[in-house]
């Protein structure tokens, strides 16, 4: 039986009584790049809030490997194989680069799995971070920064990666060298879905796009999709 690694149907969101996002359905397939983007306010992160249950959800369902897990309890989401990426990299800046990554595998108890993990995490995709396992995470550059906490995030070994405008505030050098990253770490096995406000660079890498509006999906599609002479009116708000 084939399944969908996510699928969400009729998902209706937001923050008390602030709604912000109205019926979105969507599916990623397994080992899929899928990103979501569009303008501003649009609803995107508070759609890997809704998956990762950081806000609240007033109606539809959200399945995981055909286990509803809407409204699961985020370290239980964890468990499953699902880890997030927030937005402005929120690493612990007064922790040293090891033990933030060991703050990834806090759920793990077996001393030997997180070393384990922490040494194909650095060997497999940031060796960089290997000569700085000593040094605090706040003399990183933002660069390096952001490669740790994607970095965290991987301790869990994650089936579902959801990453929130990870190339924010970074050197085009920098953004690129990510995005190669993500690359790897999809070629390995995970599923990724990806909030990105660079359009064109997180279009290159993905499977499957799908643009927000207004908190709903305006439009979906493969890499051709900014090509679509609607895009130019979502972002900037014609009709």
């Amino acid at each position: 039986m084939t399944y969908q690694m996510l699928s969400i149907k009729n998902l209706e969101s937001g923050y008390g009584k602030m709604q912000v996002l109205f019926g979105i359905s969507l599916d990623v397939k397994p080992k899929d790049i899928a990103v979501l983007i569009g303008p501003n306010g649009a609803g995107k992160s508070t759609l890997l809030k809704s998956i990762f249950n950081l806000v609240d959800i007033y109606k539809g369902k959200i399945v995981f490997k055909n286990k509803d897990i809407t409204k699961i309890p985020t370290h239980e989401l964890i468990e499953l194989g699902i880890s997030y990426v927030p937005q402005g990299r929120q690493i612990f800046s007064t922790l040293t680069v090891k033990e933030n990554l060991e703050m990834g595998a806090f759920l793990t108890k077996e001393k030997d799995l997180i070393e384990k993990r922490m040494k194909e995490v650095i060997e497999s995709h940031f060796p960089d971070l290997g000569k700085k396992l000593d040094d605090y995470a706040f003399n990183l550059s933002g660069g390096q920064q952001q490669m740790l906490a994607v970095g965290r995030a991987l301790m869990q070994d994650p089936q579902l990666l959801l990453l929130d405008e990870p190339s924010l505030g970074l050197a085009p050098k920098i953004m690129k060298e990510l995005f190669r990253k993500i690359i790897e770490i999809n070629q390995e096995g995970a599923t990724i879905m990806i909030v990105e406000q660079n359009a064109k660079q997180a279009t290159k890498i993905a499977d499957k796009i799908y643009v927000l509006e207004d908190g709903k999906v305006a439009l979906s599609g493969d890499k051709n999709i900014l090509k679509d002479k609607r895009i130019e009116k979502i972002y900037l708000g014609g009709r």
